[in-house]
């Protein structure tokens, strides 16, 4: 799964959400800051980081979540982070 189809999956999750303003979501880019740009309570990042385990089947580690910054690349780098740890798990 490349960062592309990534990013389409999380604009995906994001539309579940409903302090996200649907039109924010028109030119979501990775450097799009949840916060910033589209007005974000960041207390709503854990529900975003939930729904986007659950998306893409995925565990985050507790401190993966607790250095997680406020933008879209940042969200990308801890699935693509979270899928490696994951398929090395299943490989031993």
């Amino acid at each position: 799964m490349d960062r592309k189809e990534i990013l389409a999956g999380l604009i995906e999750v994001l539309r579940t959400i409903r302090t996200v303003d649907p039109a924010k979501l028109e030119n979501v880019t990775e450097e799009t800051d949840f916060m910033t740009d589209m007005n974000t309570p960041s207390t709503e990042l854990i529900n975003i980081a939930a729904k986007v385990e659950q998306k893409f089947d995925v565990e985050f580690e507790d401190e993966d979540i607790d250095e997680l910054g406020s933008k879209v690349k940042d969200v990308i780098d801890l699935i693509i982070k979270a899928k490696a740890r994951t398929e090395e798990e299943r490989g031993n």
